[in-house]
């Protein structure tokens, strides 16, 4: 008896192993991109792009917009998701700034698009390259991060260079529309 009380308090004692961060699988009609979400980190905002996920609310939409650096047309950001459709959104969440979160726009990075903080629905985005113009700062509520590209950057990279119109929605989304939108065939949560 004397020894399985030692041997509870150790096992009392021992860590619990923290669950694996959630993977989605992006399914496009340019390939597969999995993508792991900071549900620790960035819950809020993780638990609003699982709401979609589950809903099949991504299902048949497209990557809309490629916002290519002009220093380097290589670099840049893919947007996608229900392009602003209200129809299928769910309400805007909190945001959850890159200075809370700690989390960074480094190359791969998922983050949630808006337009003012705290109207994130159901657009997203990946950073083509480190991109700390994104990131929070003292007079900036930047955009919230909340996931990164655990493969699949390739297909990234052949969305960003899809031709794209010369027009645009706002003045600063001029030349960024894809032409052929890339249709997003499915998006899955991972076992």
């Amino acid at each position: 008896m004397r020894l399985l009380l030692p041997l509870a308090a150790l096992l009392a004692a021992a860590p619990v192993a923290a669950q694996p961060l959630p993977r989605v699988a992006i399914r496009t009609t340019e390939g597969t991109i999995v993508v792991s979400l900071e549900t620790r980190r960035a819950p809020i905002t993780a638990a609003n792009f699982l709401r979609y996920v589950d809903a099949h609310k991504f299902d048949g939409k497209t990557f809309y917009r490629a916002a290519r650096a002009r220093s380097d047309p290589k670099r840049g950001l893919i947007q996608g998701g229900i392009d602003s459709n209200i129809r299928e959104s769910f309400f805007p969440i909190k945001h959850e700034p890159t200075s809370r979160t700690g989390l960074r726009h480094v190359d791969g990075t998922l983050s949630m698009a808006r337009n003012a903080p705290g109207s994130a629905m159901g657009d997203f985005f990946i950073t083509i390259a480190p991109a700390p113009g994104l990131d929070a700062a003292p007079d900036y509520p930047g955009y919230a991060a909340f996931g990164h590209v655990v493969s699949g950057m390739d297909v990234a990279h052949r969305i960003l260079a899809k031709p794209t119109w010369p027009g645009g929605h706002s003045l600063t989304t001029m030349g960024q529309s894809i032409r052929q939108p890339v249709k997003i065939i499915s998006v899955r949560r991972l076992p």
